[in-house]
């Protein structure tokens, strides 16, 4: 008989050597750790190799095909071709992996079945790996949970691209503008909830037990000779010793912008003292695009859609249709229909997973590398027992199509309960979104 491994050294030892009372020789025994250290990684891969022997490569033509179907179920007419970002990451695509991260973790994405330990997990494109270990979860940001996200199919987020303002050099009151482009605003969704969040830190000659008053308003209309037109936004009463994120309710302003994108002319920021007195922002401690990447302002915006949309059927050419019978047919025998008789499976889950990586798509999309989609095969039998999940449309048609197997189809095989994933990824203007999408993993199946 054959042996292998390290079975197959130890016998061979112990055939040249005498048997100790454990039934090896004590030099067998001190060099059993050694061989199984130099056997353990040839098992790993064997096993690997099996484990990944069932799955295939696709072909071209295959890999374009679900490109193309999974872009449109994204709701992308394109493959997004973002810039590269530079390093270290800002603080919006931080703020929305905390954002991913705390959702699934709230349990938001029940059944997103995420593979977080493999590679590419964290990675920005054009850049090294990084681990969500090493980025701040839910530390200063704090992603509003609640009913804004839950409610959410898309959340946005929105860099300042331009910022001006009116300082110490300058007469009082002192202001500063903030100007984010919303023009890439999804179709068909209109705005839950827009903040504008900005940092602030810790700066000398404060007194901390000071409270400042800081306003957003909302640029309506710009004079040439005088004040533009403001809307006030919000405001919030913040002792000058707070360190931290500030978030401020600008979704008015987001609503304007989405029916108006020519009247998007930005937001301006006042602070002020109890006593009425303008502060500079920067002088209590308000970091703008000077500051650290990981700090600076961003807006973020939260969408949910106004109607399902529903996608273009795809073109099925039909069968012809049999001559119906004028005459009933007899009833068949209903026994021997077991799986096993049949020679095939009940209706149950089946591993299916998809892997972004593999298609390529690494660059932009930032998170899931994959997940796993599951779909359901089998044959559904009768009698339909209680572990198919058979409706009792099912069983009628499967007693009908019994008596009439020409004419009426037997119950299918189908997901019975679907559960959706979030997918964060950067469009062309490397904006960072993070987008709900439901029925993308089959949680249970049974006969339809």
């Amino acid at each position: 008989m054959a042996c292998c491994g390290v079975s197959c050294l130890c016998s061979k030892m112990n055939q040249q050597q005498g048997r100790s009372s454990s039934g090896l020789p004590p030099r067998t025994l001190l060099l059993l750790p050694l061989l199984l250290l130099l056997y353990l990684p040839l098992w790993s891969q064997q096993a690997e190799a099996v484990v990944h022997s069932s799955f295939r490569r696709l072909s071209g033509r295959e890999k374009k095909e679900m490109q193309k179907e999974i872009l449109s179920i994204l709701g992308l007419p394109g493959r997004p071709r973002p810039h590269p970002p530079l390093r270290p990451p800002s603080s919006a695509p931080l703020f929305m992996l905390d954002l991913y991260h705390a959702m699934s973790v709230d349990g938001e994405d029940d059944g997103n079945e995420i593979i977080v330990n493999g590679p590419g997990v964290g990675k920005f494109p054009g850049t090294t790996q990084v681990n969500h270990a090493a980025l701040p979860t839910l530390s200063t940001h704090t992603p509003p949970l609640g009913t804004v996200v839950s409610e959410a199919d898309t959340v946005m987020s929105f860099v300042n691209l331009v910022e001006q303002e009116r300082d110490l050099l300058q007469p009082r009151p002192y202001w500063k503008e903030f100007r984010f482009d919303l023009t890439p605003l999804p179709q068909g969704e209109t705005v839950t909830a827009a903040e504008f969040r900005i940092y602030k830190t810790l700066t000398m000659g404060q007194r901390a037990n000071r409270t400042l008053h800081i306003s957003v308003y909302e640029i309506q209309r710009e004079n040439r000779h005088r004040e533009p037109e403001l809307v006030l936004l919000d405001m919030q009463s913040v002792p000058a010793g707070q360190e931290g994120w500030l978030a401020f309710d600008v979704t008015a302003a987001s609503n304007h912008w989405l029916l108006h994108p020519r009247s998007n002319l930005g937001i301006r920021l006042y602070v002020e003292t109890e006593e009425d007195r303008s502060l500079s922002a920067g002088w209590i401690g308000l970091v703008g695009r000077r500051g650290p990447r990981s700090k600076q302002p961003f807006m973020v915006t939260f969408f949910r859609e106004s109607q399902v949309p529903c996608r273009p059927p795809r073109a099925v050419k039909p069968h012809p249709r049999k001559k119906k019978l004028k005459y009933d047919l007899p009833v068949p025998s209903i026994h021997n229909r077991s799986p096993a008789n049949n020679g095939g499976q009940p209706c149950k889950k089946h591993e299916l997973y998809v892997s972004f990586s593999d298609l390529g798509w690494k660059d932009w999309v930032l998170a899931p590398t994959g997940y796993s989609a599951y779909y359901c095969d089998g044959e559904c039998f009768y009698p339909l027992g209680s572990c198919m999940n058979a409706t009792n449309h099912a069983l009628i048609q499967q007693v009908v199509h019994l008596l009439k197997p020409d004419e009426v189809p037997k119950a299918c095989c189908a997901p019975t309960k679907l559960s959706p994933i979030s997918v964060l990824f950067y469009d062309d203007n490397n904006n960072v979104i993070l987008k709900k999408h439901r029925n993308m993993v089959v949680k249970t199946c049974g006969c339809l």
